[in-house]
């Protein structure tokens, strides 16, 4: 009896990496732009591939609208991490507070095309609020432990008070409310009034 080595999983080459963020970003205005109808092989073109590179990658149209909100979800959680390593504790926080912002109009943009869904978006809306908990947590913590922001605040509901204040980011004047609400809701967590710098 020969004992077999497992096979090392090989990281995907840097060029079907390339094409699959460009994919994915081109889709994601697509998306927002034509919603769930919006043609493949036109997202395939405009990306600069071939449909056959499109269907490698995702091979449904559900499997593309799917990846594409995964991946603006991985992105935002990713970024609470290195705000965290790279600003204060409140900027941080509200540096991702106004990336969430962006995040919610790009899922507004798309709510056409995730409804589309075959099986709807429970499953998927389910574990991107999971991860957003753990995110929003880490800021929290880190803010609340340098003693900038209240330690009772719950991170769920930040989220809610936020998704709200997105909305406002549907009228003409709607992202730039919605950004300055966010610095209200800062000033709200603050156990006093920030120095001058």
């Amino acid at each position: 009896m020969v004992d077999e080595k497992p096979v090392p999983s090989r990281k995907p080459r840097v060029d079907a990496q390339r094409n699959r963020v460009l994919l994915l970003e081109t889709a994601k205005a697509a998306f927002a732009d034509k919603g769930p109808g919006a043609s493949l092989d036109e997202i395939a073109r405009t990306a600069g591939v071939g449909a056959g590179t499109l269907y490698r990658h995702f091979p449904t149209r559900d499997a593309l609208i799917e990846a594409v909100y995964r991946n603006e979800t991985e992105q935002l959680v990713a970024a609470a991490t290195q705000l965290a390593e790279t600003h204060a504790p409140v900027g941080a926080l509200r540096e991702w507070l106004l990336l969430f912002v962006d995040y919610m109009a790009a899922k507004r943009g798309m709510q056409e095309a995730l409804n589309s869904l075959v099986g709807g978006t429970s499953e998927l809306y389910s574990a991107s609020t999971e991860q957003m908990k753990r995110a929003i947590a880490q800021l929290l913590d880190r803010a609340a432990e340098s003693g900038d922001i209240r330690s009772d605040l719950d991170g769920f509901d930040l989220l809610r008070a936020l998704a709200g204040v997105a909305n406002l980011g549907a009228g003409p004047d709607g992202m730039q409310a919605a950004r300055r609400m966010v610095d209200i809701l800062v000033a709200g967590m603050r156990t006093s009034a920030p120095s001058p710098e």
